[in-house]
């Protein structure tokens, strides 16, 4: 809860994914916008209008003049966002820009699959101070196996090309990161070695999207195995031995944060409260867009940016569940001795059909295992750094 002026209410919104663009140039059989349970995409424009960008940036400067936010973030996303063109997403970020009213900050970010990331494009991003996230599953072979063109051609070189882009001096500023999609069916160093060859400064990896009812590959529910923990401690043991710091993993990063009662910076891990709201190109609004995976119209809140401010959002049922924290977790989850690192994981993956959000996290076996492993590791080196100090044994 937090007071603005003497009242108090629920957390503001700092957060806002734009949908651009609700179609993509690659047809990536992961992806969870088009190839999950809500296919309500069909149904919206391709493109959001200027008058829909204009009221959204209105609403924005509303919620941030009303709880005095020194900062929000706004992603532009899609599908692919910049199919777009230069010019409408110039015209977005100015509109954001010049609606929201000093001292609030706006940060813009793009999540893009790169294959469209040309000169003009980066000199808009570095002009406006953008950062730039793309999305790459690894090497040719790795990237390969989702990432393709509806005409299963490969999309890894046009993507490498933006990256090579992105690096140039003239560009670098602006280069936020990777985001891989773990597939443990790729080797998981070498797919992380891959990784750096891009130089990266920050690496996410993201579980895929899966529910109880849908469960992710390669993951048996009621088995006792935890693939998806064994592929990222083999990362985290070589990036955390490593001599010099190849590059940040947010994933991983947040985890020590939280162990060490620090904050989480993603919100796949940790208690914190989710403050990010989707707005569809139709300007329909919606909760996390990864709520798309748990069922027709799962993130849905049947309220628009036409209609209704964001603190009216906020308050509605489905998006305050989502906004309760360790409060809202069931029992299990609560009596877990890292619940207050793992926070029950990412809300959408809690889902089944019978017991709505109530459940642990579809990944839970691995998420213990990865927060106990990287716990254990970490308070080893503590200790050996203490022992160190003192002059005593570990």
């Amino acid at each position: 809860m937090s007071g603005v002026g003497g009242r108090v209410g629920p957390e503001p919104v700092r957060e806002w994914v734009l949908k651009l663009f609700e179609r993509c140039n690659l047809a990536c059989d992961h992806c969870y916008m088009y190839e999950a349970a809500d296919q309500g995409w069909r149904d919206r424009p391709m493109a959001m209008a200027e008058a829909t960008v204009a009221q959204v940036a209105a609403r924005i400067a509303e919620h941030a003049e009303a709880h005095g936010l020194d900062e929000v973030r706004v992603v532009l996303h899609g599908g692919e966002p910049l199919l777009a063109g230069v010019a409408q997403v110039a015209r977005a970020i100015e509109l954001i820009r010049a609606a929201v009213a000093a001292p609030t900050r706006v940060a813009f970010a793009v999540q893009t699959n790169g294959v469209l990331l040309s000169a003009e494009y980066l000199e808009l991003f570095v002009r406006h101070g953008v950062s730039v996230g793309v999305s790459l599953d690894g090497d040719r072979a790795g990237n390969d196996r989702h990432r393709r063109y509806a005409s299963g051609r490969s999309s890894f070189a046009a993507v490498v090309s933006g990256l090579d882009r992105l690096r140039q001096p003239a560009f670098r500023s602006v280069y936020g990161g990777l985001l891989c999609t773990v597939d443990v069916r790729n080797d998981p160093v070498p797919t992380y070695l891959s990784l750096l060859e891009h130089a990266p400064p920050v690496v996410d990896f993201l579980l895929p999207h899966g529910t109880w009812d849908f469960p992710p590959p390669a993951l048996d529910p009621a088995g006792t195995s935890t693939p998806y923990a064994d592929w990222l401690i083999a990362i985290f043991d070589r990036w955390y031995g490593a001599p010099v710091r190849e590059t940040g993993i947010r994933l991983f990063e947040s985890i020590i944060s939280l162990l060490l009662g620090g904050a989480s910076e993603t919100e796949a891990i940790g208690p914190g409260l989710p403050a990010v709201l989707t707005i569809e190109s139709d300007g329909s609004i919606e909760g996390s867009d990864g709520l798309k995976v748990t069922a027709p119209g799962g993130g849905a809140t049947g309220m628009t940016v036409f209609e209704h401010s964001f603190d009216e959002v906020i308050r509605h049922p489905g998006v305050a569940a989502s906004r309760l924290g360790l409060a809202g977790l069931g029992a299990q989850c609560r009596r877990c001795p890292i619940v207050d690192v793992c926070g029950g994981g990412l809300h959408a993956h809690r889902f089944s059909t019978a017991d709505g959000f109530g459940r642990p996290s579809i990944y839970c076996r691995d998420l213990f295992r990865l927060v106990t492993h990287i716990h254990d590791r970490v308070e080893r080196d503590l200790r050996g750094r203490r022992a160190a100090l003192i002059g005593a044994p570990a």
